[in-house]
């Protein structure tokens, strides 16, 4: 029970303190975004607590399969801090801001190739976008993308290297996918991998779909503008995060269904001995 608590309240800490993060770091934050800031953290600190505090999840998936929820909050943290850090840069410049900047400019100099996703974020800029904009787009969308991919690379060396999620005993489906209902028809393992492709193609797509359509939309609706630190820091980690966690549930999907799968088969081949060993029982009786 206590360890049960302490647990919560750290992890409902974390996810406060997350969502706080770029208004602590940036200077000149309006009053109007400190407070829906100090809103949305008291959501997010209940819901994280009452949801690692109950015995059961209902919402948070793979709660009992680590380290998948610990991989995509270090990857959320650590894109957020970095992004807010070169955000901070214009205006307080320090040694930390200046290396945060000058990794961000790399990673997103490295990933702006023709048809790249960043690539595609740069372009989706309105026309009258300052140069001093567009590096900031590309450093912030050059981080975040990074961030997301070596978060895919350490889930999949956790499936291929490590044997997740059974690493640490049995797994529990039904637990570990609160949201997944067994009985709304069709048989589970199809419906497991069918949501998994799924969940794998739309989160491969939307970071090149999301820059399209943004900007196939820019002349019915004002297109976003990224002058505003905490809306840059926002939308291009939801950009990268989103997808890419996407990914990681098709991902893991994918593997309970091959779990479910392989017992599934060692099921059918024990009642296959058993049937077997009957049979020649009963012949030698006659």
């Amino acid at each position: 029970m206590v360890s049960r608590l302490t647990s919560a309240f750290v992890r409902a800490g974390l996810m406060a303190l997350l969502i706080a993060m770029p208004s602590l770091m940036l200077p000149d934050v309006s009053s109007d975004t400190t407070q829906i800031v100090v809103l949305v953290g008291i959501l997010a600190f209940l819901l994280t607590f009452v949801e690692y505090f109950s015995e059961y999840p209902s919402i948070i998936e793979f709660r009992f399969a680590p380290p998948f929820n610990r991989l995509r909050f270090a990857a959320l943290f650590v894109t957020v801090g970095m992004i807010t850090l070169t955000c901070s840069d214009k205006t307080d410049p320090r040694p930390l801001t200046a290396l945060a900047v000058q990794l961000g400019g790399m990673l997103g100099s490295a990933i702006d190739f023709p048809y790249s996703p960043v690539r595609l974020i740069v372009l989706m800029m309105p026309a009258d976008s300052t140069a001093e904009t567009l590096q900031s787009v590309r450093t912030a969308a050059g981080i975040s993308y990074m961030t997301s991919l070596l978060m895919l690379f350490a889930f999949v060396s956790a499936v291929r290297l490590f044997g997740w999620p059974t690493r640490r005993g049995a797994f529990n489906v039904w637990v570990n996918l609160p949201l997944f209902d067994p009985t709304a028809g069709g048989d589970v393992l199809s419906r497991l991998k069918r949501d998994a492709g799924l969940n794998i193609v739309l989160g491969t797509l939307l970071p090149f779909l999301i820059p399209a359509v943004v900007k196939a939309a820019a002349d019915l609706i004002d297109p976003i503008t990224m002058e505003n630190p905490q809306t840059l820091i926002w939308t291009m980690t939801a950009w990268a995060f989103l997808p890419a966690s996407m990914i990681m549930r098709g991902i893991a999907m994918s593997r309970v269904a091959d779990l479910i799968q392989e017992k599934r088969a060692r099921a059918y081949a024990e009642a296959k001995a058993r049937a077997e060993d009957g049979e020649v029982h009963e012949v030698q009786i006659a």
